[in-house]
């Protein structure tokens, strides 16, 4: 099969093969790629997200190949956990299209605050969103983006809607700053290219846990570092 159409396929996104062959994008012209490419390309938003993310990761070790990919990386990572409020609720009020609709707003709401900070939604369990900063890319203030990125999230959630319902929506966020080794899990990490190994993601989930609706709970490292 086409390398480009089974790589759309991978990621649900294979309705775009036509416009992308008609254009002449292949894999090599794949990583050049920006948001306004693909705006002009007529894709829409969620969907130019779900193409930069996964853009992203060609671009990331875990892409390179299998010879680059066994060689483990130690290094400080912040996570962030992030959970919809209420959202077994929501599943007994909203059909099935819907809540899927609002999962996709939610998550893309999520995306769109943390890229500014060089955040990475590294897994989605439905409602429930992993996130990692510094890893693809690391910065020197990786605590202090993901606190600002929780708050903007915060906010971005709070705007969304559910068209013929009154719900609000709210979230719980924890975070968590901690050594982690990224990669090494297998030869080539194809089953789980974003899998690190330590204990700040479990950290981060507990943190999420004892957050109230729309709160942030940080680690005390995440708040000296930040």
């Amino acid at each position: 099969m086409n390398h480009l159409l089974q790589w759309l396929k991978d990621g649900n996104l294979d309705k775009y093969y036509s416009v992308f062959e008609e254009n002449a994008v292949d894999m090599d012209v794949l990583p050049e790629l920006s948001d306004e490419d693909l705006r002009e390309l007529g894709i829409p938003l969620g969907d130019r997200r779900r193409l930069l993310k996964a853009i992203a990761l060609l671009k990331t070790p875990s892409a390179a190949s299998p010879a680059q990919q066994i060689q483990a990386e130690r290094r400080q990572l912040t996570v962030m956990f992030c959970d919809l409020v209420g959202s077994t609720a929501l599943s007994t009020q909203l059909d099935a299209e819907p809540l899927r609709d609002l999962l996709r707003d939610y998550q893309d709401a999520c995306m769109l605050a943390i890229e500014p900070y060089g955040g990475t939604i590294a897994r989605a369990y439905g409602d429930g969103l992993l996130i990692y900063f510094g890893y693809p890319i690391a910065h020197d203030d990786e605590a202090s983006r993901a606190v600002s990125a929780g708050i903007d999230i915060v906010d971005a959630i709070s705007s969304l809607t559910v068209e013929g319902s009154d719900v609000s929506l709210q979230v719980r966020i924890g975070i968590h700053t901690g050594n982690v080794v990224v990669g090494g899990l297998r030869p080539d990490d194809q089953l789980d290219p974003m899998g690190i190994t330590g204990d700040a993601p479990n950290i981060a989930a507990r943190l999420q846990e004892k957050a109230a609706p729309n709160e942030i709970v940080v680690s005390r490292t995440t708040r000296l570092l930040a």
